[in-house]
């Protein structure tokens, strides 16, 4: 097993069509995660969700929240990445990171596509602040 440098995790979770498993707590304190998919933005983990979903509901009230992105084939390496998340509703932006998340998810043909479904009223742009990072890759060798 062996840590990622910042260039490694960052390669490793933007190679291919991995998807990022985030962490929320609800209000009850229960944790909720979910699959999503996402990009990286500078500094950003920025992905999209419908307004009134678990987990926009449980950043609004609390945005501290961790991503986990992994690979599922040995020697197996993942990355985990925790921050505080900001929303916006500007649609924009919304419908400008919705066609760029579609082109890496479904394929640039399709990215269009998955920009207009998804890039509507409603649905959020969430900025996760790349806080506390920690990746480690051949965690099985």
């Amino acid at each position: 097993m062996e840590r990622m440098s910042e260039a490694q995790w960052r390669e490793f979770a933007m190679s291919g069509t991995k998807t990022g498993k985030l962490a929320v707590t609800r209000e009850d304190g229960r944790p909720h995660v979910t699959p999503i998919w996402f990009a990286l933005d500078g500094d950003d983990v920025v992905f999209t969700t419908y307004g009134s979903s678990v987990k926009a509901r449980a950043l609004r009230r609390e945005p501290r929240a961790t991503l986990c992105v992994d690979d599922q084939h040995p020697p197996y390496s993942y990355v985990m990445i925790e921050g505080e998340a900001t929303l916006s509703d500007d649609l924009d932006e919304v419908r400008r990171w919705a066609t760029v998340l579609g082109g890496r998810y479904m394929g640039e043909d399709r990215a269009g596509e998955f920009g207009a479904r998804n890039g509507v009223p409603g649905e959020l742009l969430v900025r996760l602040r790349i806080g506390k990072v920690v990746a480690f890759k051949d965690v099985a060798s």
